[in-house]
């Protein structure tokens, strides 16, 4: 009996065989002919081949590109480095670190994949495709090939960009050329995961002309939708499910699920929806563990420390900051990531390198007084952030910098919260007002974010005095009355209005620690999260929490 993986690859490269085949038949007919002619005629045409095979050759090839170009979307031929094969991939599950309860519903679905057989003889349904949600960052590609490691089947990998193009139809030929791979794999291998990265690209609602036409994406779209709905439970001879029917399709995206086409997500199609979360402080910690592991780090790090310090980051941004950590302490002359290093790294990653820029005495001390406006209100009345560090040296494109971190993950928006936002990006201003009775154009990014924090306050979530209750910005703005929309803007100005009094309540009562700060700033020019700590203590000052 011939074996199933030769099988396959005659249906790969059946035509590479018939070519081959039909050469050396060519070959062979044309030694005979030639043998059968008189010496004459046979070195006439002896001399004559090489420029006959010439022409045929030019002719085929611009034939061929023709052909291939304008008749059978050559532009859309897939690459044979697409196939991977799944112990290639070597992913194992032991490797997938910051996601353990996404793990076991990834783990369930594994089960259910090698468990396919028994899943159809109970009568239930074979998992046809798994949407994963989620941040950038977050490890869903490394999931997926975990997934096929895991299952012990090949693993092919897409991304949706590369469906797209300005060729008509050049899209779901494509994607007919990826589910046929996929197809000719599971019947060697008795099965195939298809991975689909950035699955918005194709999977976005779709959109229809007023003349009757469609987007090239909608066809494409179309393309995917007929061919997971082909995914059918074919049976062989013997009444087993045929292998090449076992194909499961993984798709993954950053964007909103309400963006992706519902014809997606419906049963049959997308089966399974994952999300992934950025990790919480236990993954933090793993993950640290994990990436420190990889360079030459002090084994004094508190691993705790750090892990707190990186709320609401991603495991690419972790294994970032070790990455420039290591370079720091190399550039630094150390052989040893310290603490140090990767303080700096995450500096570096969040408020940008240092900028040589020539200040006047004025402009320093308009941005020390800025900046320990923000710090003060901050450190005083923000009952979720923290005060990392205060630098008046120019970063990307700021002047001076307040670096503030969430002292642990929070997924609700308090109003304390959402006020506090506000009173911190006023504070900048209530201070220099304060100090210099006027106030300067680096204003404009803070009220930009004061406006548009209480801005949804009041239209979207209902946090006003005036008992506005409801989201006013899903109804179009001409449908709202100009008496609604009045008093919706008054609202917005009392929210501000109000934060803004109790600001400059707060630095008039704490104008010694503002002319402290200013004066340490302006000697120092950065202050570590230990100094201030250090300088609010001396006055007596601890973190409160308000209350409106």
């Amino acid at each position: 009996m011939i074996p199933r993986k030769w099988k396959m690859y005659v249906k790969i490269y059946w035509v590479k065989l018939a070519i081959i085949l039909a050469v050396l038949l060519v070959v062979v007919l044309a030694v005979v002919g030639l043998n059968s002619l008189e010496s004459y005629y046979r070195n006439i045409t002896l001399a004559t081949m090489p420029v006959n095979l010439l022409m045929v050759a030019l002719n085929a090839i611009i034939f061929v590109f023709m052909y291939m170009s304008f008749m059978k979307g050559g532009f859309s031929k897939l690459s044979n480095k697409l196939r991977v094969r799944g112990d290639f991939v070597n992913i194992k599950w032991s490797d997938v670190i910051g996601m353990e309860n996404v793990k076991e519903e990834a783990m369930e679905v594994v089960q259910l994949i090698k468990d396919r057989a028994r899943v159809k003889k109970i009568g239930g349904k074979i998992l046809r495709g798994i949407l994963m949600f989620g941040p950038p960052g977050c490890g869903k590609t490394y999931l997926a090939k975990a997934i096929a490691t895991e299952a012990g089947m090949p693993f092919v990998s897409m991304s949706g960009s590369e469906f797209v193009e300005i060729f008509v139809g050049v899209g779901a030929a494509r994607v007919r050329g990826l589910f046929k791979k996929a197809r000719e794999l599971a019947y060697g291998h008795g099965g195939c995961i298809v991975f689909i990265d950035e699955l918005d690209a194709i999977a976005r609602k779709r959109v229809f002309s007023a003349f009757g036409g469609t987007e090239e994406t909608n066809s494409t779209q179309n393309q995917l939708l007929a061919e997971m709905d082909g995914l059918q439970e074919l049976k062989d001879k013997h009444g087993n499910p045929a292998p090449e029917q076992n194909v499961i399709v993984i798709g993954a995206t950053n964007a909103p699920e309400d963006t992706i086409d519902r014809a997606l997500r419906r049963p049959g199609r997308f089966d399974r929806i994952v999300y992934i979360e950025k990790p919480g402080l236990e993954d933090r910690e793993k993950l640290f563990v994990y990436y420190l592991g990889k360079v030459e780090a002090d084994k004094s790090l508190d691993i705790g420390r750090l892990a707190r310090k990186a709320v609401n980051r991603s495991p690419a941004d972790i294994e970032n900051i070790v990455k420039e950590a290591a370079l720091v302490a190399t550039k630094n002359g150390r052989d040893k990531v310290i603490l140090e290093d990767i303080s700096e790294a995450m500096e570096r990653i969040d408020i940008g390198l240092k900028r040589k820029l020539t200040m006047t005495p004025h402009d320093r001390e308009v941005t020390a007084c800025h900046e320990s406006g923000h710090a003060i209100v901050m450190y005083i009345l923000h009952p979720t952030d923290d005060v990392f560090k205060i630098s008046i040296i120019p970063r990307k494109d700021t002047l001076g910098v307040v670096w503030q971190q969430p002292k642990e993950e929070l997924y609700h928006e308090s109003k304390d919260k959402l006020m506090a936002d506000i009173m911190v990006s006023l504070a900048g201003y209530a201070a220099e007002k304060m100090r210099f009775n006027m106030t300067c154009s680096g204003c404009s990014s803070d009220f930009k974010q004061a406006m548009q924090i209480a801005h949804r306050m009041v239209w979207s979530i209902g946090m006003s005095d005036a008992g506005l209750l409801g989201d006013y910005t899903i109804i179009p703005e001409s449908q709202l009355s100009d008496n609604i929309k009045e008093k919706l803007n008054q609202e917005t100005q009392k929210v501000i209005q109000k934060c803004l009094k109790s600001v400059e309540d707060l630095l008039l009562k704490e104008k010694p620690i503002l002319e402290r700060l200013i004066s340490e700033l302006l000697s120092k020019e950065e202050l570590e999260y230990d100094e201030v700590e250090a300088i609010f203590m001396e006055f007596g000052k601890t973190h409160i929490k308000s209350a409106w």
